[in-house]
């Protein structure tokens, strides 16, 4: 029984951190069309600001939720304006363009931090569960990242900037002619998912270390979850989170890490196979 429970969370941590380092992705490849190959680096970037402001003696906290965040969002803004508003409707250019934006980023943080690991502690400590441990740092990821997705939905589907947003991306020329400056909400747009990369890679800095090629790790998993999960942004997301998560958890927990990723990349090509459209395009047609 204690092992089911230490599973479970295990099972519900894989989930949660995949959700979380989709959700950028998601709002950004999921609403705007726009293939951000430079997404791990966001993460990346969201991960160092963390090492840095900590190592300045800003509290880890604040550096983690609130720091982090705001510099990749505002680094993401600038850069939707300077590289990607001029490719919005050219997919395979945005692709190659944000792609040589990932070499430049990690080209950058190398030149001026090295290539060298660098790490924290997790906080929090640890929790007791009959004769096992596991780190409650793990807990606290899961239940971020449940408010972080119940947030997002709220802001989504209830605030005028959220409807906004939405009706400029399904329409922009509409928009623009009821008098909404759909410039500015593209690049807020940008900014938000760059924001919420940030954010995941701050809360998973702790675990995985700090290098400045560390978004190669997630870059292939955040792209496969999100397409699987098809158009709808959030539903389908989460869906395809929770589905992945739980196989790549699974299979981890029976055999190795290595094959619990080949176990997620089959169970992907399986989905896609036979829901082409995604796991929203079968059953969240109407979801958000």
């Amino acid at each position: 029984m204690d092992l089911a429970a230490v599973l479970a969370i295990d099972i519900l941590f894989s989930v949660a951190s995949l959700a979380l380092l989709c959700a950028g992705l998601a709002v950004i490849f999921g609403m705007m069309r726009v293939i951000n190959f430079a997404h791990g680096e966001f993460l990346m970037m969201g991960a160092l600001s963390v090492i840095i402001f900590t190592d300045l003696g800003v509290n880890l906290w604040i550096s983690m939720l609130v720091i982090s965040p705001l510099v990749v969002g505002v680094i993401g803004i600038v850069i939707e304006r300077v590289l990607i508003r001029q490719l919005y409707g050219r997919m395979v250019d945005t692709l190659l363009a944000t792609w040589g934006l990932s070499f430049f980023i990690i080209g950058v943080t190398t030149t001026f931090f090295g290539n060298t690991t660098r790490g924290l502690s997790a906080p929090l400590g640890s929790l007791q569960i009959g004769d096992y441990r596991t780190g409650f740092y793990g807990v606290f990821v899961i239940v971020l990242t449940v408010v972080v997705l119940f947030v997002s939905y709220l802001a989504l589907r209830y605030t005028r900037a959220g409807l906004v947003a939405r009706g400029t991306m399904q329409n922009a020329g509409m928009a623009s002619a009821l008098g909404i400056d759909t410039p500015r909400v593209y690049s807020i747009t940008f900014g938000v998912g760059a924001a919420l990369s940030g954010l995941a890679g701050a809360v998973l800095a702790p675990l995985s270390g700090v290098v400045p090629t560390m978004g190669l790790a997630y870059i292939a998993k955040t792209f496969i979850a999100v397409i699987s999960g098809g158009g709808a942004v959030l539903s389908g997301t989460v869906t395809a989170s929770g589905l992945y998560g739980t196989i790549h958890q699974v299979v981890t927990f029976a055999s190795t890490p290595v094959i619990g990723e080949v176990a997620l990349l089959a169970s992907a090509i399986i989905l896609l196979r036979f829901m082409p459209e995604g796991i929203s395009g079968r059953w969240f047609r109407r979801g958000m």
